[in-house]
């Protein structure tokens, strides 16, 4: 993902989150953790950050089985998503 940035150049921590459930949501909502890191066009040091707020908030889940582990969306991350969506319609309707 190419983030918009913000007036400081960075992308917020919103579009971030965002960018990251919807990298899972679109992968049939089962990833493993190395290609979603590639994925999310951060640095493994804020990717680690990201990923352990988004698994303590329980937005995402780890899942193991014969074939590894994966990253998968929970109900949270998914409303996450649906929320952000409607805020972002939103904005764009008003022209914010």
């Amino acid at each position: 993902f190419d983030y918009p940035t913000s007036l400081d150049g960075n992308p917020s921590r919103l579009e971030i989150i965002k960018d990251i459930l919807t990298i899972v949501k679109n992968h049939n909502n089962l990833l493993k953790p190395t290609p979603l890191l590639r994925q999310s066009n951060i640095s493994s040091h804020r990717f680690k950050e990201y990923f352990n707020e988004l698994l303590n908030g329980n937005f995402i889940k780890e899942i193991s089985n014969k074939d590894g582990n994966f990253i998968s969306l929970t109900e949270k991350g998914f409303k996450f998503l649906d929320k952000y969506e409607i805020i972002i319609s939103f904005i764009d309707e008003f022209e914010l």
